[in-house]
């Protein structure tokens, strides 16, 4: 082997250690977020909303058949046993969105829940990264299998999330700083467009901007296997112990 071959075998390692990282880190926002199917349901019950609304302005017709079709679509889930986390928060989001439009009447108070989730999440993005423990760190972790050793053993990937963290928040303003004046000076089916149109795009840069930013990051420290090796180690230990017991006890014997 000459001088040359080494450096062009440590790029190839490297080169294959990144593709790993980058592979993890897909497969992990591909879990945290639901990934197509994900975006799927939560762009339907709001979709159907609209639409309907649009041919015939019927408020209590719109509402049904939005939450009826987020219903559906937990039903499937649970007929696949597959994750249903997705499916039940766009639920929950659709009912508040119909309680709301029931009690005032108006049709746009359907997406005023959604728009104040997408407000308070913003912040709370943006507050917990000037605390120190950026949300999309929280959210992260256990999928990484790090849970909060990215706090104090691994300032790369802290600083990543806290990018990542900084994305997200600006990004979710955005959104609210385009949605609010419509919310007050648009009709409903202006605004109920206007959001749907905004609901993959905006989410598609943070969770790309995040790719990002944690594919470049310091690799993740997986706490569970470095518990389940001390685990392993006091286990065998106990055991050495105890059979040097036996042993010394066998020659007293």
């Amino acid at each position: 082997m000459t001088s040359l071959d080494k450096p062009t075998e440590d790029t190839t390692a490297d080169d294959t250690t990144a593709a790993d990282a980058r592979a993890v880190t897909e497969a992990a926002l591909f879990e945290a977020f639901g990934g197509v199917r994900g975006m799927v349901e939560t762009v339907v019950p709001g979709l159907l909303f609209v639409t309907i609304f649009t041919i015939n302005k019927d408020l209590h017709m719109s509402a049904i058949a939005a939450l009826a079709v987020s219903l559906i679509l937990v039903v499937v889930r649970l007929a696949m046993k597959d994750t249903v986390k997705h499916a039940f928060s766009g639920v929950f989001g659709v009912a508040f969105g119909v309680v709301f439009a029931m009690m005032t009447g108006n049709a746009k108070d359907f997406y005023l829940p959604g728009m104040l989730y997408t407000l308070g999440l913003a912040l709370a993005y943006i507050v917990t990264t000037l605390c120190g423990v950026p949300l999309i760190g929280l959210i992260l972790g256990p999928v990484f299998k790090e849970n909060l050793s990215w706090r104090t053993r691994n300032p790369g990937r802290k600083k990543a999330y806290a990018k990542a963290s900084w994305a997200w928040g600006l990004i979710l303003l955005a959104k609210c700083a385009i949605l609010f004046p419509l919310y007050w000076w648009a009709n409903t089916t202006q605004l109920g467009w206007v959001l749907i149109a905004l609901k993959i795009p905006p989410f598609l840069l943070a969770v790309w901007l995040t790719w990002v930013f944690l594919a470049k990051a310091p690799a993740p420290i997986d706490v569970f296997a470095e518990m389940e090796a001390e685990e392993k180690a006091a286990a065998a230990a106990a055991e050495a112990s105890s059979s040097e017991a036996g042993g010394r006890h066998r020659r007293e014997g």
